[in-house]
């Protein structure tokens, strides 16, 4: 499945019906700084600075096809990577990765099924055994890394398979999968009560990567996911596409050591359950988002013959650090990820992924906001940290790898601000901030938009869960404050419309495809005022005489609290 930001739009079949892909300039000057309250004049000029040309000039360069594609752990990626690192050097950025370079040596593991070897059986205690056609019934990939595997082993049924204290809600409770088969159902207990998984709200204990989490931790040998389009929210296609490519995991993640991290149709679930002597799918599943639900052994076994190539290696965050005027506490990160999906060897004419959209554009603003702060004439109140991360592309990767290994403890960062893919188009005049009204810097927030003329905008489908499937979720999964900056669909000199063709034709035409390149005439100017509201809430959070926290409650917030715990 994808991760970026333009997931819900392809799942969901949005289209442009013409290719409005055009820009027009607009004066720089109206995306200006303006007056904040409580921001110094020497850190309102450091903001002022950043320059949309040498945000394009960036985004120029990353995309060129020189970097193919910048796919992780290829020649392209180490030459993106170099070049970010040696900007933040002459801009003055001190190193802030490993052994005093600017470089996070990040591990990674890609595992490929093999699917004309790879064998999977539903065996009943009685009768034969269902034999289950790989790509059609079930999809899988084996997180251990090992090249080829067998198992057999009993499937017990949890429901969502979700154990969440904060909604006094267990589905693994009474029950030991430790070498079994956990089968679970996607998203969540259904809800019209914000204060029981949010309500139609997702969080994160409906993602399908927190059910294989959570059963890793427990000890299964496999899961289960039960699709159902209108559950998952895109078709068994999405899911079938996403296994039949390599997946990257990080070496050694303790939570990823699945024999089959598995996703089966809603007719092989039917035949399960039947198997099993339970009643229809259906039921099963109105039964399990009710209270009381009670997980239950099924008296079917999973056999399987699983066979991968896997190849291991070595990609790399970029780290810089702009020292604060005072050490500890309310430290400010910057994320924008690097990486792309290099090159379909197999594909006719342009083959290369130049991913200048994405997320060349989010690289082009960090970097520039590191210039910024580190020659601005007054010193950030506390250090700022700018960390450029790989493998988003392979699910959140390099950024799950900073949250573990962050720059400083993860209780002395304030806030991660992340920018992923802001197109080219204009001046914005609205924002999209999905997960900052988590935080009680949320009024700041709020005040400093409306300085910079910019309406905030709802999650337009929450129920999508679109806060975690970006770079900030890796920061906010260890209890740092997160979210992403991105742009609404209101832009000067036009209506809403016009931005919203901008979007639908990106996704139809140009997202994920080869076509994503850089464009003389794409318009930075909005870039840059994006860079500069952010330079300004880090600003603000980090001179912020306590740190800024989740609101009580909160799914993070107990990662905070442990974090910051003696």
């Amino acid at each position: 499945m994808y991760t970026g930001k333009m997931f819900l739009m392809l799942a969901t079949g949005i289209v442009a019906a013409t290719p409005l892909f055009a820009q027009q300039n607009v004066d720089s000057s109206a995306a200006r700084v303006p007056a904040v309250a409580g921001l110094p004049a020497a850190a309102r000029a450091a903001a002022d600075s950043i320059d949309p040309e040498k945000i394009r000039a960036h985004v120029r360069f990353l995309s060129l096809d020189l970097l193919e594609g910048r796919g992780p752990g290829t020649r392209g990626a180490e030459v993106a990577a170099e070049y970010i690192a040696t900007q933040f050097a002459l801009n003055g950025v001190k190193p802030a990765g490993e052994q005093g370079t600017f470089f996070q040596q990040v591990p990674l593991m890609a595992v490929h099924t093999i699917e004309d070897k790879t064998k999977f059986a539903l065996v009943p205690a009685s009768g034969a055994a269902m034999d289950l056609s790989y790509g059609t019934d079930i999809v899988a990939k084996d997180q251990t890394g090992q090249s080829t595997g067998d198992f057999d082993a009993p499937i017990v049924f949890v429901g969502y398979g979700i154990n969440a204290p904060e909604y006094h809600w267990n589905d693994y409770a009474g029950v030991d999968v430790k070498g079994k088969v956990a089968l679970v159902i996607v998203n969540e207990p259904p809800s019209d009560d914000e204060n029981f998984f949010k309500g139609k709200a997702l969080t994160y204990y409906g993602r399908w990567t927190y059910k294989y989490e959570e059963a890793a931790r427990r000890g299964a040998v496999g899961v289960l996911i039960i699709h159902r389009t209108d559950l998952a929210s895109y078709g068994w296609e999405v899911v079938r596409n996403s296994q039949a490519i390599e997946k990257s995991y990080l070496q050694g993640d303790p939570d990823a050591t699945l024999r089959a991290a598995a996703w089966i149709q809603h007719d092989v679930a039917e035949r399960l359950f039947k198997a099993a002597g339970l009643g229809a799918v259906d039921e099963e599943i109105a039964k399990a988002g009710k209270p009381g639900f009670k997980a239950v052994e099924l008296t079917v076994k999973l056999k399987a013959h699983v066979e991968s190539r896997v190849r291991k290696y070595v990609s790399t965050n970029v780290v810089g650090r702009v020292a604060g005027a005072a050490a500890g506490e309310n430290a400010v990160l910057y994320t924008a990820h690097y990486d792309h999906l290099g090159i379909d060897p197999d594909a006719k004419g342009d083959n290369i992924y130049n991913g200048a959209a994405d997320n060349g554009t989010g690289c082009g603003i960090l970097i520039e906001m590191a210039r910024a702060f580190a020659q601005g004439t007054e010193r950030p109140p506390h250090d700022v940290f700018f960390a450029a991360v790989t493998a988003e592309e392979q699910g959140l990767l390099g950024s799950q790898y900073l949250g573990m290994h962050p720059p400083v403890p993860a209780k002395q960062i304030a806030l991660d601000l992340n920018y992923d893919m802001l197109l080219p188009v204009g001046v914005p005049r609205s924002a999209n901030l999905g997960g900052a009204d988590r935080i009680d810097f949320w009024p700041t927030v709020q005040k400093v938009a409306k300085d910079f003329d910019l309406q905030l905008l709802p999650d337009p489908n929450p129920m999508a869960g679109h806060y975690y499937r970006s770079d900030h979720f890796s920061l906010a999964r260890v209890g740092i404050p997160a979210f992403s900056v991105d742009q609404g669909e209101l832009f000067e000199g036009h209506d809403e419309a016009w931005g919203r063709t901008q979007s639908e034709d990106y996704v139809a035409h140009h997202y994920h495809q080869p076509s994503d390149e850089y464009r003389a005439d794409w318009d930075f100017s909005g870039n840059a005022k994006l860079a500069r509201f952010g330079f300004v809430l880090g600003w603000l959070a980090s001179e912020q005489s306590k740190s800024v926290e989740w609101k009580p409650g909160d799914e993070f917030e107990a990662a905070r609290k442990k974090s910051e715990a003696p």
